[in-house]
């Protein structure tokens, strides 16, 4: 019967846990922030990017005697058969700019055609837990008072990121440019990294979100709508990439006899996620580390929810314009509204966690930036809705019988992946309790 399969899923899911892997963290370290202060002769570039940016394409050929010459400002060393990379705090020490040089020509600022010089002013290292914030501008000066330390034991490679203080000084007030990077350090997940472009030209600064290497010149203009912009297209990616987010909107629609109670569903899925996604974001939320791992199990959770709120409804294999027509249909919807609201609290604080990592708190236009993420989040959840339901209704009003095939060929696989990916997550949650 339907039921056992679902049953013999979960158990195989149970089974073949793999190691946790955390869908919504990826940028922890995988973030690149600009802050550009015009001058009266130019601008400054206070830069911070993670450490392997600089430095994982410089590692030397393993050598016959099984060496490996390390790349600059790091050593190595070959555990269990492994290359570790280190941080070598007295390389950086003893030459500074030359790690800052590293960044300086890995990337490119043009002003009407004209690429401008850069100049390394100063340097830092920093690991992942005791980098300071670099949300404002004053927070990314302040970062480069605080004398340059030494980690014991010394940190990986990966675990860093570098602060590099860039003039340029073409002899002029620059009002538009265009930032480009030539970086490509073959890095896993390098097309995810998060930039953070903010421009301070005024009172009123302009923060810009563009993902990937930065190989396609990126122009910052003085407008509101092009910087808000850019968080309304990072939100559609975001729900289009995160695979558990799509995964519930299928469901969801799946599980949706009639327009009406498809409305009432995106409608409690759209204000539960929005509040949850501020509260999130602003840190109204528990600080201890179960709490995202649970977050993350309970959103693979939900679509097993949604999935066998689909397969079991009672209007599933009904003709869609007969559904229409039911007197049951306003408290069935009103139903899945309260179920699909709460559901969306919890898939809330998920985009709340991938925003607060690639936008601080203290950031300059913060609600600008948060509300045009969250209506990308918006858009990117009704394109599914329009993608799928138009061929839901037309099988629905011509092949019932097809209608209800398709709803078990979907929401049997999306059961299984979702039981494996609660299963994944579970095991990070039971390794921080």
């Amino acid at each position: 019967t339907p039921l056992r399969i679902v049953v013999w899923i979960l158990l195989l899911a149970g089974i073949c846990l793999p190691a946790a892997i955390h869908a919504h963290f990826k940028l922890n370290l995988n973030i690149r922030i600009f802050h550009v202060s015009p001058q009266l002769e130019g601008l400054d570039l206070y830069l911070r990017l993670p450490m392997p940016y600089l430095v994982a394409d410089l590692v030397g050929e393993e050598q016959d005697d099984g060496s490996l010459p390390a790349a600059p400002f790091t050593s190595n060393a070959k555990i269990d058969g492994e290359w570790m990379h280190y941080i070598d705090y007295q390389a950086i020490q003893d030459d500074a700019v030359g790690l800052g040089v590293l960044a300086a020509d890995g990337h490119t600022i043009t002003s009407n055609g004209v690429e401008l010089t850069p100049l390394v002013k100063s340097v830092r290292v920093y690991t992942g837990d005791s980098q300071p914030p670099f949300s404002t501008l004053e927070e990314a000066q302040a970062s480069f008072e605080n004398l340059q330390e030494t980690q014991t034991p010394v940190p990986f490679v990966g675990d860093t990121v570098a602060d590099v203080l860039i003039q340029y000084r073409p002899g002029r007030s620059i009002t538009s440019y265009e930032i480009s990077s030539s970086l490509n350090p073959e890095l896993q997940g390098q097309e995810d990294t998060a930039n953070l472009i903010v421009d301070h030209a005024d009172n009123d600064p302009r923060i810009f979100r563009i993902r990937g290497l930065l190989t396609d010149p990126v122009v910052i203009s003085r407008s509101a709508w092009q910087a808000a912009r850019t968080f309304v297209v990072e939100g559609v990616r975001h729900i289009l990439g995160g695979y558990d987010h799509v995964l519930f909107v299928v469901c969801l629609v799946m599980g949706a006899a009639t327009f009406v109670t498809l409305a009432w569903r995106v409608t409690g899925f759209t204000l539960g996620h929005s509040v949850t996604l501020t509260l999130g974001f602003f840190g109204y939320v528990p600080a201890a580390l179960w709490f995202v791992p649970l977050v993350e199990t309970g959103i693979a959770l939900s679509i097993i929810v949604a999935a066998l709120m689909a397969l079991s409804s009672s209007t599933q294999s009904t003709d869609l314009a007969t559904a229409a027509a039911s007197n049951t249909n306003g408290s069935f919807a009103i139903g899945g509204f309260v179920v699909t609201a709460l559901i969306g609290m919890l898939h809330g604080l998920g985009f709340s966690f991938v925003l607060h990592e690639i936008l601080g708190v203290t950031s300059s236009n913060i609600w600008i930036s948060l509300l045009s993420f969250n209506a990308g989040v918006e858009l990117g959840q009704l394109g599914i809705v329009v993608l799928i339901w138009p061929i839901l209704f037309l099988l629905g009003k011509f092949l019932p019988a097809w209608l209800t095939k398709l709803r078990w060929l979907i929401l049997l696989p999306c059961i299984g992946v979702a039981a494996y990916w609660c299963g994944e997550r579970l095991i990070s949650l039971l390794s921080v309790l």
